[in-house]
Formats: structure tokens, C-alpha cells, sequence
């Protein structure tokens, strides 16, 4: 790890679950993050990720969970404990403000959603891999919601099929910190490319483009 160097035409950013659920006052699951996200500065890190990639020219993609709606995980088989909740609990209920995109991260016209992904990994029975194959992308920044379970098995996931990866372990929250120290100290190295912070990844952006 270190000096990375992103190529725009090679780069993409894979934004997770930015819902109102995860990140927004009143969201189902905003209160079991609200102590790490606030600690972190997520929505501001969130926010300026996102806006050093756009100004560097970089795809984003967004990488959604499955909006819950009537039905979901009946008579499955092996519902994991993360789908019992949400059948409990209606997290990013399809038509619902909980389910709908955090206001400050409303998808731009030229940014690509992905299909909604049912467990943790954005590339399981999604079409992440196609999408990021037909834009040329060799390159993931991975930021979003949870670093301990979507972010970390759609990291996995990625370096699994190739992709460099990179973490912003302060773009990023869970349940506890405990959570977080595995994410990023203990798992995250065994197959991250680069863990940096916001302020550390744009200045790898600013100088892969010059700017």
C-alpha cells in the first residue's frame, strides 16, 4: 500500500446503501450507527468522496440493498439473520422515504445503478460485474454502508474477480466500534489493496489527475 495512482477511465466508485434508512434522522437503522457515523464525519466524508470523484472525472455506481417489500424472504430456506430483521423491521421499504436515496446523494444522470443486491455482496445475482467490465473499470473505491458487512463482502467480492480495491475507512460506519476495528485493522488488510481516509484519497485523486 501506498502512492495509488487512479486512472479516471480505469476508476469507479461503488457507492452502498446510501438510503434514508442508513443515513438520515428518523432512519430505521440510523440510530445503531448515529455514534460511529458521527464520529467519523460520515455524511461529510460521504459527501466529499463523492464530489473529488465526480471532479475527477470517475464512474460512480451505485450499489443498492434489496427495497423491502411484501413477501420478501417468505418460505425461504436459509434467510440469514441480517434478512430476519428486515422482514421484522420493513428496512428500505420499497416506496417508503426510509427506502428512498439520502437527499444528498440523489444519482446524477450519468452515474450507473446497479440491481439491488438481496444479501451483502453487491456482485451476488447483481449485474455489478458486467457493468463495471462493459466501463473499462479495474479500479473500486468502495464507500457506504456497512463496513463490516456489505462493504466488506463487496471488497471481497471484488478482489475475488480481480478488481484493485480500495476502502475509505472513514467514508463508512457500524454498529459498534468493535465492528469497525475488524473491518479496516483486522479483515480489510487481507485483501484491500489501499485503506485510506477521505483526505488521503483526495489527495491520491488530485494528484492522479493533476489537479
Amino acid at each position: 500500500m501506498g502512492n495509488p495512482t487512479y486512472r479516471a477511465e480505469r476508476t469507479g466508485l461503488l457507492l452502498v446503501d446510501p438510503y434514508n434508512d442508513f443515513l438520515s434522522e428518523g432512519g430505521k437503522v440510523f440510530p445503531m450507527i448515529k455514534e460511529i457515523a458521527t464520529e467519523n464525519r460520515l455524511l461529510d466524508n460521504l459527501r466529499t468522496t463523492v464530489a473529488s470523484v465526480r471532479k475527477a472525472s470517475i464512474q460512480v455506481f451505485y450499489v443498492p440493498h434489496r427495497r423491502w417489500e411484501p413477501g420478501d424472504y417468505e418460505n425461504w430456506d436459509h434467510p440469514n439473520p441480517t434478512q430476519d430483521a428486515i422482514k421484522q423491521r420493513h428496512t428500505f421499504e420499497k416506496g417508503t422515504w426510509g427506502g428512498e436515496w439520502h437527499p444528498d446523494f440523489v444519482p446524477h444522470a450519468e452515474d450507473i445503478i446497479i440491481k439491488e443486491h438481496w444479501a451483502q455482496s453487491g456482485f451476488a445475482n447483481t449485474d455489478l460485474d458486467f457493468q463495471l467490465k462493459q466501463q473499462g473499470v479495474t479500479h473500486v473505491i468502495v464507500i457506504g454502508l456497512l463496513a463490516n458487512t456489505c462493504i466488506e463482502s463487496t471488497s471481497r467480492f471484488a478482489m475475488e474477480l480481480g478488481y484493485h480495491v480500495t476502502l475509505v475507512r472513514d467514508a463508512t460506519a457500524a454498529f459498534s466500534k468493535e465492528m469497525m476495528r475488524a473491518a479496516h485493522e483486522l479483515n480489510g488488510p487481507t485483501y484491500a489493496h489501499e485503506i485510506l481516509t477521505t483526505a488521503e484519497l483526495s489527495a491520491a485523486l488530485n494528484a492522479s489527475t493533476g489537479s
